[in-house]
């Protein structure tokens, strides 16, 4: 006869692993993502919601050969410039690191971040860097936002991924979202649990529904949902729009996007309409916009409206002169400038911009905007005949800035001015230094709030021709 198993003694069984207890660290600064920096045992230590002048504990959440990951766990003392985070996922979203900042030392830390950039620089040491614009709305603002979608223990789950993970952190409620994305995001996570939507798993690469993308407009209060699928799909997708619209009769658009790559690229190639109008009219200052499902626009409207005014401003435009908008995504700074110029022309990669672009001046009534879709590397050469000598130049390129041959071929269409609007110091001071040396001095900077609570900030250049020497 067999004997029964033996059971392990208890001290012999497998132990849990007991967690480490929290360590102690002062905060002595902040990266430019916002997070504290602190120093221990030779390794940098970086801490969302952490702040200089702080004593923390913190837990080791990644641990490299010279860099850790903490989570925060106390605050043993407190910053002067410390306020009331107005999120209760702050510490588990980590999407907005300076929410525990007060308002007045955030402005202070992105112009500071400005100016370092720029003095990193030898060229642009000089440079005159103008007090920030500040945001008067600093919660609510975000009229777009893009979610990642998942089911964790049989939980639905729209959020962002933790940072550095794929984790993805439900932020139904998030302060910064215009309220009627927070109402939509409450009504889809419902509904795709009551109907069962199969939500896609990046490890199973199995699902339907990705990504969940909103596009709001503040001042008519009406917004476009975009739903990222792995693969077409009307039946289900068309009658969990049908209960969106039902439930959120502000929600006017219902757009399909098929994008069955891997990665974590958003959007793919196609994308259907399924319910409601094709695309959403917003009004920014005193232009009307259309903007498509996978247009990129601004997210906050009032600072949008003031970086076009300063655009508009700069630029200076008379009545007899002709201006360039490279990157001019859906024409929101083109059409300021088609008020005071003879002739505005647009260049944008994306064909699905430049079609809202040319809506949006028949729309605006503007006759005197010709915009056209390709790269600006090979269709700014083309521009020698069309820009004479005198002209004004606007560029607004995505984080990365502008390629090096660019800036070259614009420099040599001798501009009057360039004006160039930037989301990204560090790209912006790299880009005005290679203009000086093409012979175009960099005369203001203009910092302007454009993602209050986060680390982010939006830069406006004015730069003129450097004196010749003979």
């Amino acid at each position: 006869m067999a004997k029964p198993p033996v059971k392990p003694p208890k001290d012999q069984k497998s132990k849990r692993r007991v967690p480490e207890p929290p360590i102690e660290l002062d905060i002595n600064r902040l990266d430019d993502e916002g997070l504290g920096i602190g120093y221990y045992q030779t390794k940098e230590v970086l801490i969302a919601g952490a702040l200089p002048g702080e004593k923390v504990t913190f837990a080791i959440e990644h641990e490299g050969q010279r860099r850790i990951i903490g989570q925060l766990r106390k605050v043993l003392r407190k910053s002067v410039e410390r306020g009331v985070p107005s999120c209760k996922r702050a510490q588990d979203c980590q999407g907005c690191s300076l929410i525990a900042m007060n308002y007045p030392a955030q402005l202070r830390f992105k112009e500071a971040k400005v100016r370092r950039h720029l003095s990193n620089r030898t060229l642009l040491a000089e440079v005159p860097v103008l007090p920030i614009l500040e945001a008067e709305q600093r919660l609510g603002y975000r009229t777009n936002a893009k979610l990642v979608m998942a089911k964790e223990r049989g939980e639905v789950k729209i959020g962002l991924y933790r940072r550095g993970s794929h984790a993805v952190v439900d932020i139904a409620d998030c302060p910064l979202h215009h309220p009627l994305i927070n109402r939509i995001v409450a009504v889809v996570k419902e509904e795709i649990a009551r109907q069962d939507v199969y939500l896609y798993n990046p490890r199973s690469k199995r699902g339907l529904l990705r990504y969940l993308t909103i596009k709001v407009a503040p001042a008519a209060n009406r917004a476009m949902v975009t739903f990222v699928c792995s693969e077409r799909n009307f039946r289900d997708l068309t009658h969990l729009g049908k209960w969106l619209m039902k439930k959120v009769p502000e929600v006017v658009s219902v757009q399909q996007n098929i994008n069955s790559a891997e990665g974590n690229v958003i959007f793919g190639r196609e994308t259907l309409k399924m319910l409601g109008v094709p695309d959403l009219i917003d009004q920014v200052g005193e232009i009307r916009l259309r903007i498509a499902p996978t247009s990129f626009f601004q997210v906050h409207n009032e600072q949008a409206a003031r970086i076009y005014a300063q655009v508009r401003q700069w630029a200076g435009l008379k009545p007899g002169e002709i201006a360039v908008d490279l990157y001019c995504g859906i024409g929101g700074i083109a059409l300021n400038l088609a008020r005071d110029a003879a002739r505005v022309i647009g260049i944008e990669v994306s064909e699905e911009a430049v079609r809202n672009a040319r809506e949006n001046a028949r729309m605006n009534e503007r006759n005197n905007c010709a915009f056209i879709a390709g790269d600006a590397a090979e269709l700014i050469h083309d521009l020698a005949g069309e820009l004479p000598p005198g002209s004004v130049a606007v560029l607004n390129p995505p984080r990365g800035g502008c390629a090096e041959e660019v800036l070259t071929e614009l420099a040599g269409l001798e501009p009057r001015t360039i004006i160039y609007v930037s989301c990204n110091p560090e790209t912006l001071a790299r880009d005005l230094e290679i203009l000086h040396r093409l012979g175009y001095g960099t005369e203001a900077v203009q910092p302007v709030d454009m993602f209050p609570q986060t680390p982010h900030v939006e830069s406006i250049a004015r730069l003129a021709p450097l004196p010749r020497t003979i």
